[in-house]
């Protein structure tokens, strides 16, 4: 019996680190297509007109190259953080609660 305790206290342990993990690299993603987007938008109003425009521009060509491609749009990015977070609240909570519930399980077998 305690064999599947401990299983399903592993698992729900594991389960919440994978959602944490997965709620961090979407934010990380969807900051990453706001700061591009935001650097795009200020190059093309501002126009590469100085050799320090030209410079920009260049920087921000080769960073387009090593980041991924940008969302759709700047609000389907700031929902996306918003929903990863919320997802990486929930995750936390699965810890905290496996957490709990193996201190129990220690307690009442002491």
């Amino acid at each position: 019996m305690s064999g599947v305790i401990a299983n399903n206290i592993n698992s729900a342990i594991i389960s919440g680190q994978f959602g944490l993990q997965r709620s961090f690299d979407g934010m990380t993603q969807s900051a990453l297509n706001i700061a591009q987007r935001s650097a795009q938008q200020d190059v093309a109003a501002n126009g590469p007109t100085e050799l320090l425009a030209n410079a920009a521009v260049q920087s921000l060509s080769n960073t387009s190259r090593l980041l991924p491609s940008g969302g759709d749009s700047l609000t389907s990015d700031l929902l996306s953080m918003q929903l990863y977070s919320k997802n990486a609240l929930a995750s936390a909570k699965v810890i905290d609660v496996a957490n709990d519930t193996v201190g129990k399980i220690i307690d009442t077998l002491a």
